[in-house]
């Protein structure tokens, strides 16, 4: 029977906790960088040679893995037990990509076949727009989609585009550029729709409610400058949405895709939410083999061993950073310009699931969970925040991703390297450098050292191994917070700014004196919003 406890209740934790913290520049030799290896799917690989695990402290994350039963947990999950408690709903993600335990139904209904007919559905509507079958109210054929969501409508979809557009352009399978809006601030949808030519644009709006005060504000601002150009709205637009929603088989739109309430936002880019912009984007071929990688991984993280699971591994490598070594943070650093908005999408996934002070059962929690994460690219990196992670007061575990080859051809040799090996080189100077440091006299030139830090490469990104690659962290995730003994599947921390942002809006009227019923909030309104409706 499974069952769920804190954290610091459990008879494994109090054992982790009292071992011996080894010196990491004691444990990094030769021999322990290939035998720290475990494969992830898709060919990439998880090494955690630099991080501050022994042989004891990894018996002990096993055990303690074993004992909250992290992998039944899972396995629950898959099979539609309401692990989202919060909400009392199932938690569907993994289904979109693929069937790994028993059927799961809802109301009478195959929930693995309503994903997959989803899919297959976008598949078939991006055939007809690439072979011009359909067309913007001008008859012009799309050329370009530009989707308009916000936080996992619009993070996840955007990051994986950029993550393959330059893969699906070296490969001559690029279909349709796309384009995101996001931002309620309308410099963000002026921007993107200034560029645009209006007559061959395609539009997806995406908000499973249908009432996403940012997404329908953008809308709006778009429906007006299709009809200033002379075109119908309805021929130009597709909703991406619940069955339930008022998009939903509305005839102001050209069609609808559906996704339900059993895949969160942030898990959503398996889902349409993802599989509309990138079937449309790089073409359903692709979206597919992302979904491939992205099964394969969900399917090695189902091993029972901890040190061949790579994202259970990943997990209480950073449970032990995070709650014996107290670290508050982690970043994320690709060494790959095509992952440039990953971190940013890693940051809501998992801060929005793994934010939490309350365990399933809403009682406060004794001990820390997740972490502040942070990210951006190397080797720019390099030359902006690295000062601090090597010699700042706080170390800060950090999680480098690397590929021994580019998306792109061309490339050139300088001073006897090319520039990807340069790149690479860069990536393995650092891992030792953050693990090693430098003693020297000079305070000011001594590196203490010991930050530790994992690794996943690969030899090249493309959409299967960047479907493993995603599927990797929301595992991660998913297990930390049981783990943690949390929810990480609901969200209540963003909805307590919505409700407020609403009472604030509610000072326009009239221009002065009207008020919200909050004092303070009225005087911050008016200071920010000008009385102007």
């Amino acid at each position: 029977m499974t069952s769920f406890i804190d954290l610091d209740r459990s008879f494994a934790w109090r054992s982790l906790i009292s071992l011996p913290r080894p010196r990491l520049a004691d444990l990094l030799v030769p021999d322990r960088i290939g035998a720290c290896e475990v494969a992830m799917g898709a060919g990439l690989s998880f090494n955690w040679s630099a991080s501050p695990v022994d042989e004891k402290i990894l018996s002990a994350l096993g055990k303690l893995a074993d004992e909250l039963q992290l992998i039944d947990k899972y396995r629950l999950l898959l099979e539609g037990e309401h692990m989202n408690t919060g909400e009392d709903r199932m938690v569907l993600h993994h289904l979109a990509r693929g069937q790994l335990g028993k059927a799961v139904s809802h109301e009478g209904r195959d929930q693995r076949g309503f994903y997959e007919g989803e899919r297959q559905k976008a598949a078939d509507f991006a055939r007809a727009v690439h072979g011009g079958r359909i067309r913007g109210s001008s008859g012009k054929a799309f050329s370009t989609v530009t989707q308009i969501g916000i936080g996992g409508s619009d993070l996840g979809p955007r990051a994986l585009y950029l993550a393959l557009e330059r893969w699906a352009r070296a490969n001559g399978k690029l279909r349709m550029e796309a384009r995101f809006i996001s931002n309620v601030d309308p410099d963000d949808a002026n921007s993107v729709l200034e560029r645009l030519d209006l007559e061959s644009s395609l539009f997806i709006l995406v908000s499973k409610s249908g009432t996403t005060q940012e997404t329908l504000a953008n809308e709006s601002l778009l429906r007006e400058r299709l009809k200033a150009k002379g075109l119908d709205p309805a021929k130009h637009i597709i909703a991406v949405t619940s069955e339930t929603s008022p998009l939903a088989g509305n005839p102001g739109y050209l069609a609808s895709f559906y996704i339900d309430d059993f895949i969160g936002g942030r898990y959503s880019s398996s889902s349409m939410v993802g599989g509309v912009v990138l079937s449309l984007s790089l073409g359903s071929e692709a979206f597919a083999d992302f979904l491939a990688g992205a099964s394969s991984g969900d399917r090695a993280a189902l091993e029972g061993d901890i040190s061949r699971n790579a994202a259970l591994l990943d997990a209480m490598i950073g449970l032990y950073d995070r709650n014996v070594l107290g670290y508050p943070c982690t970043l994320i650093l690709p060494y790959a310009e095509a992952l440039s908005r990953f971190p940013a999408h890693l940051q809501q996934l998992d801060m929005e699931s793994n934010g939490k002070r309350v365990n399933r059962r809403g009682e406060a929690l004794a001990y820390q969970t997740g972490p502040v994460v942070l990210g951006e690219p190397g080797t720019n990196g390099q030359h902006s925040f690295y000062q601090l992670l090597h010699q700042g007061t706080d170390p800060m575990p950090l999680q480098f991703i690397g590929f021994l080859e580019g998306q792109t051809a061309g490339d050139c040799l300088v001073e006897g390297s090319t520039s990807r090996q340069k790149l690479n080189a860069n990536l393995a100077a650092q891992i030792v450098a953050f693990a090693r440091g430098k003693s020297d006299p000079n305070g000011n030139k001594n590196f203490p050292g010991e930050r530790p830090s994992t690794l996943i490469h690969g030899n090249k990104l493309d959409p299967s191994t960047l479907g493993a690659l995603l599927a990797h962290y929301e595992n991660k995730v998913m297990f930390q917070g049981f783990a943690w003994n949390i929810n990480s599947f609901d969200q209540e921390g963003v909805q307590l700014g919505k409700l407020l942002a609403k009472k604030a809006l509610s000072v326009l009227a009239d221009g002065s004196a009207a008020s919200s019923g909050d004092s303070v909030l009225d005087a911050y309104a008016k200071m920010l919003l000008g009385g102007k409706g």
